[in-house]
């Protein structure tokens, strides 16, 4: 579900620091205003462990989005920038594709990537960055912990995804986080 340009019902979180890579997604699936879920996955290993994807918005769509993303990766042997490039491309100007409503993070060992059916591939500047209606929430306190600790980017995501939430009533506490 969109609001204000913003999925509810999810958050996902990625934080680059030194040279580890750490995604998280809290559980909590919700239809309408009810919780449904409490401990969904919404972070996957992609291409034989070496890319990180994470979705928020509609499940179906995400998974649609996942199998088309993993063809691009197999198409340009794991180029994660060229994939999704090509997949951001096809997304917007797909017929069937253009309707799905969701958000992808993904990264890589060096690379991270927001990618939208706009035909935005954005790439955080500080490593950084977040998605889903807890998204804002979760992106400032990593923000802070990456600026005022030594925390690991683990360590980073899991302590900021249990502050957003706190703050979202769409996301829970139910924290799945996979580091590279």
């Amino acid at each position: 579900m969109k609001e204000f340009g913003r999925f509810k019902g999810t958050t996902i979180l990625s934080v680059r620091r030194g040279n580890r890579l750490a995604m998280g997604g809290d559980g909590q699936v919700t239809m309408g205003e009810s919780v449904v879920k409490q401990k969904a996955r919404k972070i996957r290993r992609l291409y034989s462990d070496k890319i990180l994807a994470g979705f928020a918005g509609s499940t179906a769509d995400a998974l649609s989005l996942f199998s088309r993303f993993e063809q691009k990766l197999e198409e340009f042997h794991g180029n994660l920038s060229r994939a999704v490039v090509e997949l951001a491309k096809d997304w917007r100007t797909d017929r069937a594709l253009r309707h799905l409503e969701a958000l992808l993070l993904v990264a890589d060992d060096k690379n991270t990537y927001l990618v939208s059916g706009n035909g935005d591939v954005i790439e955080p500047d500080d490593g950084i960055v977040a998605i889903g209606s807890g998204g804002p929430y979760a992106l400032a306190a990593a923000r802070a912990l990456a600026k005022h600790t030594s925390l690991a980017a683990k360590e980073i995501v899991h302590e900021a995804m249990m502050l957003a939430g706190e703050i979202c009533i769409f996301t829970n506490d139910q924290i799945l986080v996979e580091e590279l």
